[in-house]
């Protein structure tokens, strides 16, 4: 199976405030990446971190082994603990708070189904190369929208 190492970011200006994220997708094999990135006029940051994840594991092909890297804790914590309480509480936190980004945590949940992952947490803005650009992609998006 086909490893790829997915570094993803997500920015806004204002939370809420327009906003973008981006993702590197390396194969680890052929060494090759493969940028991705967009941006909405009214998001959040969280909102950005969970769709730069999301939308680079809808565009991979093929089931692989991702290991995806990034700053966030809430997507790696929301993904990897959180959740399994989230969807037996039908979808409520444990303050009986209906849990914010729901289909998208529902669609990352069931995409991640095909895949192999790992996540890795790494501090931001600390010169790791990879992090660094994948917010770079996230701002430009978000800059482009001229709000």
């Amino acid at each position: 199976m086909r490893k790829v190492i997915i570094y993803c970011d997500g920015a806004c200006s204002g939370n809420p405030g327009p906003g973008g994220w981006g993702a590197i997708l390396l194969d680890v094999a052929s060494g090759k990446n493969k940028e991705i990135s967009s941006a909405e006029a009214n998001t959040t940051n969280n909102r950005m971190e969970l769709t730069a994840a999301l939308e680079a594991l809808k565009s991979l092909k093929q089931p692989c082994i991702v290991e995806i890297v990034t700053d966030s804790q809430y997507l790696i914590k929301g993904i990897t603990q959180w959740i399994y309480n989230w969807q037996k509480n039908n979808w409520q936190t444990a303050n009986k708070k209906p849990v914010k980004n729901k289909e998208l945590w529902q669609e990352l949940y069931s995409i991640s189904k095909i895949h192999q992952i790992t996540y890795t947490w790494i501090k931001g803005h600390s010169g790791h190369i990879e992090n660094e650009r994948a917010d770079e992609l996230a701002v430009n998006a978000y800059k482009k929208l001229n709000i």
